[in-house]
């Protein structure tokens, strides 16, 4: 193996370094990937009580429930909550934390009542 990278080296040393990278960021991607299918994949993930830790991307997905009904429930208008915590948004609303996860969970309600579930009847 490394008498093979040596011969490669020698040959062709950009070449060698373009394919190590690309070699490290498929397997960053790759084993990104697999591991959040595993997480997401774990009905203990699905519809978890929602609670002031989760981000609205967290919930988003455990609820599966698209950006905009999120933000929607938010309601902060032009705020981006990326990176910030219910807890912390309920916060910087001046609301309580249990009002905002009650506004989320009747805009999750709604949103499932608007649309049909997989392999449910249509």
């Amino acid at each position: 193996m490394i008498t093979s990278l040596r011969r490669m080296w020698a040959a062709a040393p950009v070449a060698t370094v373009v394919l190590v990278v690309a070699l490290m960021a498929s397997t960053f991607f790759g084993v990104r990937t697999v591991s959040n299918w595993v997480y997401w994949n774990d009905p203990a993930h699905i519809d978890q009580p929602i609670a002031g830790w989760m981000t609205p991307h967290y919930v988003a997905h455990s609820w599966d429930i698209p950006r905009p009904v999120m933000v929607e429930a938010l309601a902060l208008g032009e705020d981006d909550p990326k990176g910030r915590n219910l807890k912390r948004l309920a916060e910087a609303q001046g609301i309580p934390l249990d009002e905002l996860i009650a506004r989320i969970e009747a805009a999750i309600m709604a949103h499932r009542a608007a649309t049909p579930q997989e392999g449910g009847p249509q």
